[in-house]
């Protein structure tokens, strides 16, 4: 009985003392792996710092700059209207554009047939001003006859360019700082032929993005104007020119004689040889022809 029992107690000893250490061995690796994933997330962190400075926007990105930037847009229209009077429309439509800030690009007049005038003009308007010279531009003419607005949106194409610069900008500044610490002449030259091409591409990249703001900061109108007055022509405004006519008319007679004439000896002169022998011929057979008809001799 008593040795059944010291074993068991023994037995519950050596379990209990097991258990302890288990424990306190759990207890270390435990902290022991808390610590490595402290390192880890911490070492992730930078990296993940590095890649987010390094790496260029992706689309997710992209279109979030677009909601909260205003959008850009190009703005185009052509009108083709009718005037009283040219000069007049065409004074008005300059003094609009100076009104609104604009300028004037091109500027054309034509004179038809009918002694009617029309022109073409092509101005630039300030976008925040597009809608309210339209309405002034036509408010000038006499009659619409057409009226085409359109519009390019350019916002995603700008944000693009935009991060591209911005990449090329920090491509820039790695070289400069490389071209500071360079101290061999062959890592010198490579630098700076590379740091050559990346300021070209900027060069380019500030350009579409100067064009662009230009673009959608200004809109583009053609007008087209003609005028709608009827010509009537007075008494004694077109010039009958009689004497003149006659002497063109006799000119164009005497022409005609002379080059007929001139036809004529052309003609004869250059056929002379087969002319001879049409008439050689002729007047052998004329000769031969009268022979035969003529009655013989009476015999005495």
């Amino acid at each position: 009985m008593k040795k059944g029992y010291l074993y068991r107690l023994l037995t519950s000893l050596l379990i209990i003392f097991l258990v302890s250490c288990s424990s306190n061995d759990t207890e270390e690796s435990k902290s022991t792996t808390e610590m490595a994933q402290m390192d880890k997330s911490s070492g992730s962190n930078e990296i993940a710092v590095i890649d987010k400075e390094e790496q260029p926007a992706d689309e997710a990105t992209v279109d979030e700059q677009i909601k909260e930037s205003d959008r850009m847009i190009i703005h185009r229209a052509n009108m083709e209207v009718q005037v009283k009077s040219l000069e007049k429309a065409q004074q008005n439509i300059e003094k609009k554009v100076k009104k609104y800030g604009g300028y004037v690009v091109e500027s054309n007049e034509y004179r038809d047939e009918n002694h009617l005038m029309s022109g073409h003009s092509i101005v630039r308007i300030p976008e925040k001003h597009f809608l309210a010279f339209l309405e002034d531009a036509e408010n000038t003419a006499t009659e619409v006859l057409g009226r085409n607005v359109s519009g390019q949106d350019v916002t995603e194409e700008y944000v693009d360019l935009e991060s591209r610069l911005k990449s090329k900008r920090a491509v820039e500044e790695r070289l400069l700082g490389f071209m500071k610490e360079a101290q061999k002449t062959e890592d010198l030259l490579k630098i700076s032929k590379d740091l050559s091409k990346v300021q070209e591409e900027i060069e380019v990249l500030v350009g579409k993005m100067k064009y662009l703001e230009n673009q959608t900061a200004y809109s583009t109108v053609e007008i087209y104007m003609r005028e709608s007055k009827v010509v009537v022509p007075g008494v004694g405004d077109n010039n009958l020119d009689t004497w003149e006519k006659t002497k063109k008319q006799l000119a164009v007679s005497l022409n005609f004689l002379l080059s007929a004439a001139s036809g004529l000896v052309v003609l004869v002169i250059g056929n002379l040889p087969i002319i001879l022998l049409f008439v050689l011929l002729g007047a052998g057979i004329y000769y031969f022809i009268k022979r035969r008809k003529r009655p013989p001799r009476s015999r005495e």
